[in-house]
């Protein structure tokens, strides 16, 4: 493995305002499969699959507030990067459906308030 270099690590960063890609990325630690994750994520694969996005479902591991798991960051060409907290499944169809589909911020869900632009 190559030794990692301060020039090599600055050409792997992508800005966080920069959306390049199209992703739904459920945080699936421990806390986030204990409060339902792994429903949630099931949910996201079932109802993009039947809609026929092309939405890349990604699990990813402890985003970093527990008590507001299932957490799910949203990311959508051309709008704001979106973490939603206490998703289940009802949650996850209303974002396949407002949110990828109709380009539309579920409000009711969005963690403590928090867009990433």
């Amino acid at each position: 493995m190559a030794k990692l270099t301060k020039e090599s690590l600055e050409k792997r960063v992508v800005s966080p305002n920069t959306v390049t890609t199209n992703y739904i990325r459920v945080g699936m630690s421990t806390c986030g499969v204990a409060a339902g994750a792994d429903d949630v994520y099931a949910a996201f694969i079932e109802e993009a699959d039947k809609r026929k996005t092309n939405m890349k479902i990604l699990k990813c591991g402890c985003i970093g507030a527990c008590y507001a798991e299932p957490l799910v960051e949203v990311a959508v060409e051309g709008m704001p990067t979106v973490l939603y907290g206490k998703v289940n499944r009802e949650t996850a169809v209303k974002i396949l459906d407002k949110h990828i589909l109709q380009k539309t911020i579920v409000q009711d869900f969005v963690f403590d308030g928090i867009l990433r632009r």
